[in-house]
């Protein structure tokens, strides 16, 4: 009896909100449905497997939505029928379902947050009519920021530019609208639009709701949403990460999760929040936000942190350069550090290797640290690379990259540089994607550079220098060719 005891509750525990299919139900049990996101997946793909937690998450929060949408999934390797009718040739491929019929490829985000935002959209109006009491109630109840507004006329200019403002946001926050006149009674006023934070963050630091009062226009209700909708100390998912674009901007990472560990995650944020208020109310300039440290591990990696039970804070300034703490977090170190932030006594983090000896190298190693010193010399054309180590294409180039490195050797105006761009802070003006990626430098355009699109042998560097070149070179003529040595 223990053991069947234990067995269901392992089972409860472990249950799954994402419907199964195969080839035997698939259509029966999709034909039901107004809208579905189904993923076709097989058990050894590794992509599958990253998606399948967020997957999860999703289908989980997107059952309590208004309407509630069900995501389902087929394993291709049992159920080959389904799986070759809607052309499944790669995995996971996901493809959104009305009433059992194909309607169309998802092409949303991979992952919880946004596959939510992604197909509330899909599954029904930008804004919701809250039509009634009974719809209102459910509305609110969603632990979701929602901007509603309360009209008497559905026809005026504010409600005519409020539903075009939800019709280009929607897929990045939440609306709704009502002209009846209880809900208005309840939960606003006549002609307004008003923001309600989710009742699971509400706290005695900001008001629970925030009223619009700007012009009956598209742009000012935009501006209005994108500058409130978090609050002061917003959730930052990775998700919505690209909207906290406010600079100086401090994150706190720690287990946030207010799915559930709500009062946790609010004992903590709560504490920020008491520091932020304090120092912003004296009139420093500081945006905050709180993350989950285990969905933002990359980002610690980036700040060389790691997180073991105790918050830990990072901070980008205007410039996008990174600070750090130290200290284990108190209120006391954490207002500390923000001061000392504000106070420009902080040293920025790099990520980066030891500064090398480059005396005896014809390719100069660069690192975060010494970056300023080679690539920006004022007096110096640069051509650098930025490479991974583990990279065939970049150990192919390495050669000829060493052999044009010594054919400068005697230029007095470049350099020739190279950059392991897995073990250090690339600067903000190098946009590197793929390896190698490879820079020019001149001197007096350092805030520009120009990246090098042209041939990968010696000679087309070569030719691509003497004509880049700020001033001649003492070697090579500006198409390249060798100059002849009298002797």
């Amino acid at each position: 009896m223990r053991f069947l005891i234990a067995l269901s509750l392992f089972a409860v525990a472990f249950a799954s909100d994402v419907l199964e299919l195969s080839d035997s139900d698939f259509a029966s049990q999709l034909a039901d449905k107004e809208i579905a996101l189904v993923e076709f997946f097989a058990p050894w793909c590794g992509h599958c497997k990253k998606l399948a937690p967020e997957y999860e998450k999703a289908a989980t929060s997107l059952l309590a939505a208004d309407p509630p949408v069900p995501l389902a999934k087929v394993d291709c390797t049992a159920n080959t029928d389904v799986c070759g009718k809607y052309g499944v040739s790669g995995y996971p491929t996901l493809k959104i379902f009305r009433s059992g019929e194909l309607a169309e490829d998802y092409n949303g985000p991979r992952e919880a947050d946004g596959i939510v935002k992604y197909m509330k959209t899909k599954s029904g109006p930008t804004s919701k009519d809250l039509a009634s009491l009974e719809v209102a109630e459910k509305f609110f109840k969603f632990p979701e920021a929602a901007f509603v507004g309360f009209f008497d006329d559905d026809d005026s200019s504010l409600a005519k530019s409020f539903k075009k403002a939800a019709d280009a946001m929607a897929e990045k926050y939440r609306f709704g609208h009502s002209t009846n006149a209880d809900v208005t009674k309840k939960y606003g006023s006549e002609n307004k639009i008003v923001l309600f934070y989710p009742t699971v963050m509400h706290n005695k630091f900001e008001d629970k709701t925030v009223e619009y009062d700007g012009a009956a226009d598209v742009q000012s209700i935009k501006s209005f949403v994108t500058k409130n909708a978090f609050g002061f100390c917003g959730h930052r998912t990775t998700g919505n990460s690209g909207e906290f674009t406010a600079k100086p901007l401090v994150v706190v990472y720690y287990d946030v999760d207010y799915v559930k560990n709500a009062k946790g995650t609010n004992y903590w944020r709560n504490r920020v929040m008491k520091v932020g208020k304090k120092l912003v109310d004296d009139g420093k300039k500081l945006n905050f936000a709180v993350s989950n440290a285990e969905d933002f591990r990359g980002e610690l990696d980036e700040y060389g942190l790691s997180y073991s039970g105790s918050p830990v804070v990072a901070v980008r300034d205007a410039k996008n350069k990174k600070f750090i703490m130290s200290d284990e977090f108190s209120m006391d170190n954490f207002e500390k550090f923000l001061n000392d932030f504000l106070d420009g006594k902080l040293e920025e983090y790099l990520k980066s290797e030891d500064v090398p000896d480059n005396s005896g190298n014809a390719v100069k190693v660069v690192v975060a640290k010494n970056f300023d010193e080679i690539v920006n010399d004022p007096e110096r054309d640069v051509l650098i690379e930025f490479y991974a180590p583990w990279c065939g294409h970049c150990k192919s180039l390495e050669p000829k990259y060493k052999e044009l490195a010594e054919k400068f050797a005697d230029e007095d105006g470049i350099t020739i540089a190279k950059m392991d761009a897995t073990a250090n802070d690339v600067p903000s003006g190098y946009e590197v994607r793929g390896f190698p990626t490879i820079y020019f430098a001149p001197k007096g355009k350092k805030s520009s550079p120009k990246k090098y699109e042209s041939g990968r042998e010696v000679a087309d560097f070569v030719k691509y220098l003497a004509a880049q070149a700020t001033d001649e070179l003492k070697g090579f003529d500006r198409k390249g060719k060798e100059r002849k040595t009298d002797l």
